[in-house]
């Protein structure tokens, strides 16, 4: 018997302590679940859903952001991408493929807060 999961799945993604932002190929942002609303507050919190991710960030992200989708497509092995590290909330920050089956679907974007990150950033080979 198939159940479908995806209430399941939703709860996983909601009682994340970490923000869990979750975006189409057109960078459409989908999806936040409530510690990406209250970490975005400041900048619009829920109201960015639906917005463009980047047009949430600059130029120079924003081309970052379209080189590991990019980097996503190419390969169904390419999944994750460490993006950065905020030294002040002491969290890495990644980019992290959606596919359904092997088709790239999406990404997201999934903060970790831990020690600091040893991957060089943007790291994109396997």
């Amino acid at each position: 018997m198939q159940r479908d999961l995806s209430f399941f799945y939703k709860s996983i993604v909601d009682q994340d302590r970490c923000p869990v932002v979750i975006c189409n190929l057109e960078h459409e942002i989908l999806y936040m679940n409530p510690a990406a609303v209250a970490n975005y507050a400041g900048r619009g919190g829920k109201e960015l859903v639906g917005r463009s991710l980047l047009a949430c960030h600059s130029p120079q992200s924003a081309e970052k952001i379209r080189q590991v989708t990019d980097w996503f497509a190419a390969d169904v092995s390419h999944n994750l991408v460490y993006t950065f590290h905020n030294e002040k909330q002491n969290k890495d920050v990644y980019m992290v493929a959606l596919r359904d089956g092997e088709r790239l679907i999406g990404y997201y974007e999934k903060h970790e807060y831990r020690n600091r990150e040893t991957m060089e950033r943007y790291h994109m080979a396997q």
